[in-house]
């Protein structure tokens, strides 16, 4: 893998359902990421949350998805950053894209936004974006899930990579996220490392 750093997301479209008056994808409110330590040793095993909930965003309810996904990371030695909190709908290209930009973390995991209301839109503004899809990520993640709830299957998210960075979609509620995280954390190292161009053989296995 030739080593090029993604800097700049693609320009993209806005799904053709986005309302005049949520505005465009182009001019979403860019989250405040907080401080951060960017340095490759940081950013090689750092898992990024983006919330998507408009109640969490809002201070309405507690976001329980991130110390979720924080605590299956220290599980593989990676660590979780502070999560961003956007409302559901166009914020999600914003928030992906600054994350991407500014910081480059291994993996940016999203919660909520996967389903089938108007406005659970986080697949339509992940895809445009991935590199390159990875859809059996999704496909354990939701037979994972099948086995205690059959809704699972409803779940629309999607995975992939961006430059360095690998992005996977997993629905908004606690429990969701880890039966999802119970699936990632057995593919993220390797995962990661295969994304970074670390080439041991051994351990991928038939993954290649």
């Amino acid at each position: 893998m030739t080593d090029t750093p993604h800097t700049t997301p693609p320009e993209q479209t806005p799904p053709e359902n986005t309302s005049p008056e949520n505005g465009a994808a182009g001019e979403a409110e860019v989250p405040d990421l907080g401080e951060t330590d960017d340095s490759d040793a940081e950013t090689a095993r750092m898992i990024a949350p983006v919330i998507v909930s408009t109640r969490a965003a809002t201070g309405v309810t507690e976001d329980r998805s991130a110390p979720v996904i924080a605590e299956y990371a220290e599980k593989i030695g990676f660590f979780a950053r502070p999560p961003v909190l956007i409302p559901d709908g166009e914020g999600v290209l914003a928030a992906l894209s600054e994350l991407l930009v500014q910081i480059e973390p291994a993996v940016i995991i999203t919660s909520g936004g996967t389903g089938l209301t108007p406005d659970d839109m986080t697949p339509e503004f992940t895809k445009p974006i991935l590199d390159k899809e990875i859809p059996g990520i999704m496909e354990a993640v939701r037979a994972h899930g099948r086995t205690k709830n059959p809704l699972a299957s409803l779940s629309r998210g999607v995975a992939g990579v961006t430059g360095k960075t690998v992005i996977v979609n997993l629905p908004g509620s606690p429990k969701a996220v880890r039966e999802g995280m119970e699936v990632l954390i057995e593919l993220l190292p390797h995962l990661c490392d295969q994304v970074a161009d670390i080439r041991d053989h051994e351990a991928w296995g038939n993954g290649e």
